[in-house]
């Protein structure tokens, strides 16, 4: 079995190499191997240069390594990262080490005992370090997870969470659409349309980043958000 991980990347030369340093070294539960695949959203800093040095340096690492001539959001490099994807389970890493991949193994753990096809990992469920910072972020997530559960009629704790963990058959056959970070809500409601979906959420840390360290959602992803849970959720 082979876990994918896409990790989109947009301007971050200071962080990528340590979170590709971080995916090469844990180990996984399961016999799983692990396939990197890195897709850079036209940065203009020097994240390729550093995503091909460490690429030179690791030959004996699975990455894969692709660029979009032109800026078009997280969505958009997610659905590159899923078509070229390998594997038999997907899981995003965003390049910004806000999420711990040590705890990917949490997430495999409702797979490997086969109870489920999705895992989400939640930011909310109690028992891990959480940096605290913005409680109108809080309340947002909070809120955009009601309404999208009122629409999907799951109950998860956290919609918005970066860790979502995919069996790869089911995520290749959505037809996803969303180029921004409208990316969540879509795929959520997408996901719980899926006929017999086994869906589990499972408690993983948080150690957010301010502005000044490089955070992109802002308040007009929000109202995406909001309009993406309407149009998914009442449509296809």
């Amino acid at each position: 079995m082979k876990l994918s991980i896409i990790v989109p990347a947009y301007n971050e030369e200071k962080t990528i190499w340590n979170v590709l340093d971080k995916l090469k070294s844990i180990e996984l539960i399961g016999g799983f191997q692990r396939e990197i695949v890195v897709v850079n959203d036209c940065s203009s800093d020097n994240t390729e240069g550093m995503v091909k040095k460490f690429i030179a340096e690791n030959p004996f690492v699975e990455i894969s390594y692709f660029r979009h001539e032109y800026n078009q959001g997280k969505g958009a490099a997610l659905h590159t990262g899923i078509h070229k994807a390998s594997g038999d389970y997907i899981i995003v890493q965003d390049a910004d080490l806000e999420y711990d991949p040590r705890e990917f193994n949490i997430l495999l753990k409702p797979i490997i005992n086969g109870f489920a096809d999705v895992v989400y990992g939640s930011r909310f469920m109690g028992g891990k370090p959480h940096r605290i910072l913005f409680f109108w972020h809080t309340i947002g997530n909070k809120f955009l997870t009601a309404l999208s559960n009122m629409f999907s009629n799951l109950n998860l704790t956290d919609m918005e969470t970066c860790y979502k963990l995919f069996r790869a058959d089911i995520l290749k056959n959505l037809t996803l659409v969303e180029k921004r970070f409208g990316f969540e809500p879509e795929v959520t409601a997408k996901i719980a349309k899926v006929p017999n979906i086994r869906i589990y959420e499972v408690g993983v840390s948080y150690y957010g980043r301010t502005y000044e360290e490089g955070k992109k959602i802002n308040w007009k992803d929000g109202f995406r958000a909001i309009y993406c849970i309407l149009r998914y959720g009442l449509g296809n």
